[in-house]
């Protein structure tokens, strides 16, 4: 029994430092914004997000708050409801098929300047032995309808591993913390604002691979300058 709760101890030592190990820095490449500039996109169109991960609730929770960040970064967001009845209208219910439709076709029936397009790729509870987080992974691609060429792409991770943090109570308060929160994970969506977390961070302005500010915000075309200016 004592070695067991001698090798309890090593794990739980050991995670920390794994965390550690996960999270190591890596540089970020500049994105080439040219063809960003140029086409100078005011209006999107947010396509249903593809969903590759094991939750159905998924792409209804990310589409529904793919929106505001886009319009706080200056954009003209085209009402998610209406792009959805238009699509279910003519048929389109799946969003791999959406996203197989020409841009110009899209252009045609919505008129908007670009399209974006969503890949979420992680959604919902991750367990380990002693905890558990809520991880949201979001991938996305602004294409130009009016050239069809892209214009950028991005991708956030979120998690709400920061409202994690027990702050010591040894194994017993670990283990009983994890337990309780399997609960909760079971009886409510967590994802639900973590996934606005995710779609926040992958909107954020600004170089060096956020999108540009749209032609409805004070910053636009401004990314480059120092704060304060």
């Amino acid at each position: 029994m004592n070695a067991l709760f001698r090798w309890l101890r090593r794990a739980a030592a050991a995670l920390p430092l794994a965390g550690l190990w996960g999270c190591a820095i890596q540089p970020v490449e500049p994105f080439d914004y040219a063809p960003f500039r140029a086409a100078r996109p005011a209006s999107v169109l947010v396509l249903p997000p593809i969903n590759r991960s094991s939750d159905i609730a998924a792409p209804a929770a990310v589409w529904a708050q793919a929106a505001w960040p886009l319009a706080e970064a200056g954009y003209y967001v085209l009402p998610a409801t209406l792009v959805a009845e238009t699509f279910r209208n003519n048929g389109l219910t799946v969003a791999e098929d959406v996203h197989q439709v020409a841009p110009a076709k899209l252009r045609e029936i919505f008129g908007a300047d670009a399209a974006l397009s969503l890949t979420i790729t992680r959604y919902g509870v991750v367990y380990t032995l002693f905890d558990s987080q809520v991880v949201v992974s979001v991938q996305a691609r602004l294409l130009d309808l009016r050239s069809g060429q892209e214009l950028w792409t991005g991708q956030a991770t979120a998690s709400d591993a920061g409202q994690n943090n027990q702050g010591g109570g040894g194994l017993l308060a670990a283990v009983i913390a994890a337990a309780v929160k399997q609960v909760v994970n079971n009886l409510s969506d967590r994802s639900f604002p973590v996934a606005g977390l995710a779609t926040r961070q992958l909107f954020q302005p600004g170089p060096p691979r956020g999108v540009l500010y749209g032609p409805r915000s004070p910053l636009y075309g401004r990314e480059g300058e120092k704060p304060g200016k």
